[in-house]
């Protein structure tokens, strides 16, 4: 094998219109018997996935276990997708996982995988000698790719409507598509449709799995509660930031991992309701559950400029529905993806609503700005502004 990791990931398209379920596993079967598998605890959901993992792994990390962190997509670099005790992984990491995974998978196997599964198995490589591996879902659940492992829990963020021509029209589908991925014990986040609750029972019922509710948590564990209520609002973080932190501590709890609570003034989420400076705040959400979880965390105070874009599968117009009470005005963020909706149709929704609009250019210091959209608006705003991860 000659290419290095850069040179064959970025021959690989990142989107597949039809995906092989099959493959995934044929190539995990050979996989395998080649590394060992850390204890692995299996995030699945439509929003918090990337928080509600980050803060597991943080305070797992300032515990004294070693552990590692996949999640997807990355904002400005790939690294960021495989994150070990504390670090993105660094490029000769990267390649050293390559060289591994591409000799037991061969050539055709390794060329045949997509983008996505061929990276799911370099991350199980790059973190096999690992005591923990918090594992995140991409878009699905019993399809994904990082269902193929065995896990000692999963846990399920707040579930709603996203990637419909991949998971189903409705939200019970998108659940069942999303929970058949459980195995026998599962966190069960907040939820804001009562057809999950229904699904969940189902899935109880279907696989004999035990649920842990995180609406039991006050209950359960009182002093904690108070604990990471106090801590998150020292921290500025918002609701659904601070939901997803009860999320994250009950997982570790029901995981019988230790980790203490403090350690949260210690964690970054970088992109997750992140004051990136005194006026501007970016948000990687970009469907409407995420956009109504934002709507609640906003200072009503502040007169925000919503900086906005969105790719063609997106429920857009109800997302600026959402937000329309609580923005002056749009400013659109070019986003360079093939994916990107067509700019007319944007307008055309703006002008309907009655938004005013125009394209974003600089950041003026005397405005509010609120960055939401996707991974991708956030990396071209970050990208225009000459704004880098030193920020965080």
């Amino acid at each position: 094998m000659n290419s290095s990791f850069w040179e064959f990931i970025e021959a690989k398209p990142l989107y597949y219109k039809k995906i092989d379920h099959k493959r995934v596993h044929k190539a995990y079967a050979l996989l395998q018997p080649k590394i060992k598998q850390p204890l692995t605890i299996h995030i699945v959901g439509t929003n918090g996935k990337g928080s509600t993992g980050r803060i597991m792994a943080s305070l797992l990390h300032f515990s004294g276990k070693r552990v590692g962190h996949f999640s997807s997509p990355h904002i400005l670099k790939f690294n960021e997708r495989i994150w070990i005790e504390g670090q993105d992984i660094v490029d000769s990491s990267l390649d050293l996982a390559h060289e591994k995974l591409h000799a037991i998978l061969g050539k055709e196997m390794s060329n045949t995988l997509s983008y996505f599964e061929y990276t799911t198995l370099l991350a199980l490589v790059a973190m096999e000698s690992l005591e923990v591996i918090v594992l995140e879902a991409g878009l699905g659940g019993e399809f994904d790719a990082t269902n193929v492992c065995s896990k000692i829990l999963s846990v399920i963020t707040p579930i709603g409507l996203d990637h419909q021509d991949f998971l189903g029209e409705t939200i019970e589908e998108i659940a069942t598509t999303k929970m058949n991925s459980i195995d026998k014990e599962f966190v069960l986040a907040l939820q804001t449709h009562d057809e999950v609750y229904a699904v969940s029972e189902k899935i109880i019922k279907k696989k004999k799995a035990k649920c842990h509710d995180v609406k039991t948590f006050q209950e359960t564990y009182p002093t904690e509660y108070e604990e990471a209520k106090v801590l998150t609002e020292k921290l500025a973080w918002s609701d659904y930031l601070f939901e997803n932190t009860l999320l994250a501590l009950y997982a570790l709890k029901k995981a019988n991992l230790t980790h203490t609570i403090g350690d949260l003034e210690k964690v970054k989420l970088f992109g997750r309701f992140h004051r990136i400076l005194p006026n501007v705040i970016i948000d990687v959400g970009h469907n409407l559950l995420a956009t109504k979880a934002i709507i609640k965390a906003l200072k009503k105070e502040e007169k925000w400029i919503l900086v906005y874009n969105a790719l063609n599968d997106k429920d857009y117009v109800s997302i600026l529905k959402a937000f329309r009470p609580y923005v002056t005005s749009v400013e659109i963020m070019e986003l360079k993806t093939a994916r990107a909706l067509e700019k007319n149709l944007l307008e055309e929704a703006l002008r309907t609503l009655n938004i005013s609009y125009r394209d974003f250019d600089v950041i003026n210091p005397k405005k509010h700005y609120l960055v939401f959209g996707s991974f991708y608006v956030i990396e071209s705003f970050l990208n225009k502004n000459k704004l880098n991860r030193e920020i965080h």
